[in-house]
């Protein structure tokens, strides 16, 4: 956690509703979170409390029926779709549990693919890449396909693509939901290393009590609230 306590996010009374035919789902219920920069947060709950609703209202990808998303200081909840998709990737790196790489593209190129949405040239894209990936260890798989992968090493590919712009914040929903328990003591490993060695702020969604044990802090989500640490 940082020494000076800054709150890098800040939801305040955020409420997430969807329309299904007359019924209204409330899946975020008057939620409130703040995240200090440099902690490793994890969020458990049970299927459909909201953890990853959340999730992706911090992302960017989903916008709260009511109440505010703050990032570093910037309001997203009213930003318009363009301005929400330059600050998404300026601000944050998404980690996946299926690691959602595209076959046809090489373990580096994968990596590239956020860097091509920047003005940085083709040859300082490789650097950052080069960079990323041997941050994972991967400095010698730069040119092999996902099917020559393992799924720890597809996923630590996902954790390159997702830190190669330096990102803010780093949003992991289960990244080691698909990953027998040795591939994911190592990404867990890897993450934990990601937060302290180099201070990136993680808030990460996980069913299973091994990988929150990782994290700095752990909230309970049910029913779209968060709980205290150890819910009754």
């Amino acid at each position: 956690m940082s020494e000076n306590g800054e709150v890098l996010v800040k939801v305040s009374a955020a409420d997430k509703i969807y329309r299904r035919g007359s019924e209204d789902l409330h899946i975020l219920n008057q939620l409130d979170l703040e995240v200090p920069r440099g902690e490793f947060l994890a969020l458990m709950g049970p299927s459909g409390s909201g953890k990853s609703t959340l999730l992706n209202l911090l992302g960017g990808i989903d916008r709260p029926s009511a109440g505010s998303v703050q990032i570093e200081g910037d309001e997203i909840s009213h930003l318009s779709d363009r301005r929400l998709a330059a600050w998404r990737s300026r601000h944050v790196g998404f980690v996946f549990q299926m690691y959602n790489l595209l076959p046809v593209l090489t373990a580096a190129r994968n990596v590239d693919l956020p860097l091509l949405l920047t003005r940085l040239s083709a040859k300082q894209r490789r650097k950052q890449v080069e960079l990323a990936l041997s941050a994972v260890g991967l400095s010698h798989r730069l040119d092999h396909y996902p099917r020559q992968l393992s799924g720890g090493e597809q996923q630590r590919v996902g954790i390159a693509r997702a830190i190669v712009t330096d990102p803010s914040i780093l949003l992991c929903d289960e990244p080691t939901g698909d990953l027998d328990r040795k591939a994911g003591d190592e990404i867990l490993d890897l993450l934990e290393t990601l937060n302290k060695e180099q201070g990136k702020t993680i808030i990460m969604v996980t069913h299973d009590p091994h990988a929150s044990a990782r994290a700095t802090r752990t909230l309970h989500m049910n029913e779209g609230k968060l709980l205290t640490e150890n819910p009754a």
